[in-house]
C-alpha cells in the first residue's frame, strides 16, 4: 500500500515538473488508481500470469544479448523492455519482495551493459542502427523509465538519457534520418518518440523535446509514414501494399503494432505541447482502426499488418489477431481513456480484454498464443531469436496489468468506474482524502454490480458509471432509490454528497444478441454483454461444420440458457436452440447447441480443440438479390 500512495505522488509531481519546463502541458482528465486487489475470474488470470509470466522469467537470458552485442538484423533487444514493463505495471497491482528483487536483479543486469558512449544494445557496431536496433533501444529506455517511476532510482533515469543522448548524437554525427532507420517506413524506429517524450517530463533537458518534434517533422517527408497527414486515410491503405518479399521491410506502411506505438509517442507529445493536430491524428487514427480493423473479438491485423480487416473477419485469415497488436490496441485505448475520461475507450478496452486478451493467455498463464483466429485453433507460437520465447510471450501481460489501476480511477472531480471488477480500489477524493470503492460481482457472468463506499469523512463529489454500449437497459439504485438512467455508450456522473457505506447497485442487461456479416452467404455470431459466444469441439451439439441457424428473437435477440460445463477448463457455457440444415421438404425443428465464451474456446490445458465464432448461413436463392 506505501508504494502505490507514492505512486499517485508520482503522478502528481511529473504534472507539475511539466509546468515547471515552460511548454503548454496537457493533463490527463483521469489518474490511475492508487490500489487495486481484484478478485474472481479477472483476478486468477492476474494470479496466474504473475506468478507464471512475470516470476518466472530468467532475467539472465533477456539480459545476455546485450552483453555479447553481436546482432545485425534480428530484434532481442525488445524482450527485456516488454518483459519488464510488464513487471512493472504487476508491481504497480502488487509489491512483493521477490518481484521488486527480480525487478532490480533485471534494471541494474542492463545498466551494467551500457558502454562509455552510452549503448544499451545487442547490435554489433557496423550494425548499429540498423534493422531493429532502436527499437530495441527504445524498449530499453521505456523499462529503465518505468524503474525510475517505480523506485525513484536516479541511476535509472540516468541510463536511459545516457541512452537517448547516445542515439541523437549518432543520428546527428552520420546524418541519418530517423525515418530511414530500420523497418515499416521508419515507423518502428521512431516509436522512440515515447520514451523520449518521458524523458523529457522527467529531466527537463530541452534536446529531448527538440528530438521530439524532429521526429514528428520527419514524418512527414516523402520517406516518412506520414502518420498525421494521413491520419483521416484508413489504416490499411495508407501505402501500396508491398509484395510477399518485402512484407516486413521498409516498404510496409501498414504494420499495426508499430504505427500505434508511434501514435502513443505522438499523444505524449501532446501533453507536453498542447499541441491539437497531434491529438486530432493519434483520435483519428483510432476511428479509422474501430471503423476499418477491429473485429468482434476487439482486434484485428494479419501477418501483423492492416488489411482493412473488419469486414473479412468471416473467413480464414493468415496469421490473425497477433497479441502484440491485441495488446498494443489495449495500450493506445487506455492512453486516450486516460486523457479525454471518453466512454468509447473503455468500452473498446473491455471488448478486448473480455475476448481476444484473455483468449490469447493460456490457461496457467504462462504462455500466450502468437495468433488467435475467430475459427481453427490457438497453436503455441514459437520461439524468436534464440531467447526461450517469443515477442508476444514477453507483451501479452503488458495488456493484462494495464486493467487493474484502470478498472476505477480518479479525476479532479471525483471517481469513474471504468470495468466492473470483483475488488477494491483504493482512490483519492477531490479534497485528497483516501476512499476506497467495494465492488461486488460475478460481472459478466451476471450484469449486477453492488458498489460499497468507504469514506473516512462524507464529501461531495461525482462518481461516474460506465453505462456499456451494448447494454441498452440499465437499472441503477443509490442506497436502494433508483436514479436517472444512463445511455449507452456513455458515462452517468452521480453527482451528490457520499457518506460512508454508500451503496450504487447496477443492473445491465445481458440478452443475448445476434450479429450479422452480409457476405453471400450470410454470417451469424453471438455475444452476451461484452462477450463474444463460440462453439468448440467439446461443447454438445453438431459437428462443427454443421450449418447452424440461431433461433432468432425480434430485434436480433436470442434466449441463452447458463449451463454447467460438461468438461472443465469453461468459463462460461450457454445454450441456444439453433435449426440445423435439413434436406426434408420442411425442415427440421431447433436443437440445443452450447457455446462458452471466447476466451475458453480452444484454451485447453492440452491439446488444441477447434473452436468457431462466425456461423455459416444457408444461401437461399429465394432471397437473394439478382
Amino acid at each position: 500500500m506505501t508504494y502505490h500512495r507514492t505512486h499517485f505522488l508520482i503522478f502528481i509531481l511529473l504534472l507539475s515538473a511539466q509546468l515547471t519546463y515552460g511548454q503548454t502541458p496537457v493533463k490527463d482528465k483521469l489518474a490511475p488508481a492508487v490500489s487495486a486487489e481484484i478478485h474472481d475470474y479477472a483476478g486468477s488470470r492476474f494470479d496466474a500470469s504473475y506468478r507464471n509470466r512475470i516470476l518466472a522469467q530468467d532475467v539472465y537470458r533477456l539480459v545476455q544479448p546485450f552483453t555479447l552485442r553481436n546482432e545485425h538484423s534480428c530484434w532481442q533487444g525488445e524482450f527485456w523492455g516488454k518483459w519488464f514493463t510488464s513487471a512493472v505495471l504487476a508491481c504497480q497491482y502488487k509489491s512483493t519482495p521477490a518481484l521488486r528483487e527480480k525487478l532490480k536483479e533485471a534494471a541494474y543486469g542492463l545498466m551494467a551493459t551500457q558502454t562509455p558512449d552510452g549503448y544499451i544494445g545487442n547490435y554489433a557496431p557496423e550494425s548499429r542502427l540498423k534493422a531493429w536496433d532502436i527499437w530495441g533501444r527504445k524498449y530499453c529506455m521505456l523499462g529503465l523509465l518505468a524503474y525510475y517511476d517505480l523506485t525513484q532510482d536516479k541511476k535509472a533515469l540516468q541510463a536511459a538519457a545516457k541512452e537517448a543522448d547516445c542515439l541523437i548524437r549518432e543520428l546527428r554525427e552520420k546524418q541519418l534520418p530517423i525515418v530511414k532507420q530500420g523497418n515499416h517506413r521508419g515507423m518502428a524506429a521512431s516509436s522512440v518518440l515515447e520514451p523520449v517524450c518521458l524523458l523529457y517530463a522527467r529531466t527537463g533537458n530541452k534536446e529531448y523535446l527538440e528530438f521530439a518534434e524532429e521526429i514528428v517533422r520527419q514524418w512527414e517527408t516523402p520517406d516518412g509514414p506520414q502518420l498525421i497527414s494521413k491520419a483521416a486515410v484508413p489504416v490499411g491503405g495508407r501505402f501500396p501494399k508491398p509484395d510477399a518479399n518485402h512484407w516486413y521491410g521498409w516498404e510496409q506502411g501498414q504494420k499495426a503494432y508499430e504505427m500505434m506505438s508511434c501514435y502513443e509517442g505522438l499523444l505524449e507529445l501532446y501533453r507536453l505541447t498542447g499541441k491539437e493536430n497531434y491529438r486530432k491524428a493519434a483520435e483519428q487514427t483510432w476511428q479509422s482502426v474501430m471503423d476499418t480493423e477491429i473485429n468482434i473479438a476487439g482486434s484485428g491485423a494479419a501477418m501483423e499488418a492492416w488489411f482493412s480487416g473488419k469486414d473479412k473477419q468471416t473467413v480464414p485469415v493468415a496469421h490473425y489477431q497477433e497479441t502484440c497488436v491485441t495488446v498494443t490496441w489495449l495500450k493506445f485505448n487506455r492512453q486516450l481513456l486516460w486523457l479525454t475520461g471518453e466512454a468509447k475507450y473503455a468500452d473498446a478496452m473491455e471488448q478486448t480484454f473480455y475476448n481476444a486478451l484473455l483468449g490469447s493467455m493460456r490457461p496457467d498463464g504462462a504462455d500466450w498464443a502468437k495468433y488467435t483466429p475467430l475459427m481453427g485453433q490457438r497453436l503455441k507460437g514459437s520461439e524468436q531469436c534464440g531467447m526461450g520465447l517469443n515477442c508476444c510471450n514477453a507483451s501479452g501481460p503488458r495488456g493484462l496489468f494495464t486493467i487493474p489501476l484502470t478498472a476505477v480511477m480518479n479525476s479532479r472531480q471525483g471517481l469513474y468506474v471504468n470495468f466492473y471488477l470483483d475488488g477494491s480500489y483504493g482512490l483519492k477524493t477531490p479534497s485528497g482524502k483516501p476512499v476506497t470503492l467495494h465492488q461486488k460481482t460475478d460481472y459478466p457472468v451476471s450484469g449486477h454490480i453492488d458498489i460499497e463506499l468507504e469514506l473516512q469523512k462524507e464529501e461531495k463529489m461525482n462518481i461516474a458509471l460506465r453505462i456499456p454500449v451494448w447494454s441498452e437497459k440499465a437499472v441503477l439504485t443509490v442506497n436502494g432509490v433508483p436514479v436517472e438512467k444512463g445511455m449507452p455508450g456513455e458515462y452517468l456522473t452521480l453527482d451528490r454528497v457520499w457518506k460512508d457505506n454508500d451503496k450504487i447497485s447496477i443492473d445491465f442487461d445481458m440478452t443475448g444478441k445476434i450479429h450479422t456479416m452480409q457476405n453471400n452467404p450470410d454470417f451469424k455470431a453471438i455475444t452476451r454483454g461484452p462477450v463474444v459466444l463460440t462453439r468448440e469441439e467439446r461443447l454438445q451439439g453438431p459437428a462443427l461444420e454443421a450449418v447452424l441457424a440461431p433461433v432468432e428473437k425480434e430485434g436480433g435477440y436470442i434466449d441463452l440458457v447458463a449451463r454447467k460445463p460438461s468438461v472443465p477448463g469453461f468459463w462460461m457455457v450457454f445454450s441456444a436452440a439453433f435449426v440445423p440444415e435439413s434436406y426434408t421438404e420442411y425442415g427440421a425443428g431447433p436443437v440445443e447447441v452450447e457455446l462458452c465464451d471466447y476466451a475458453s474456446a480452444g484454451n485447453a490445458s492440452t491439446g488444441y480443440p477447434f473452436f468457431k465464432v462466425w456461423l455459416p448461413q444457408l444461401y437461399d436463392p429465394k432471397k437473394a438479390p439478382f
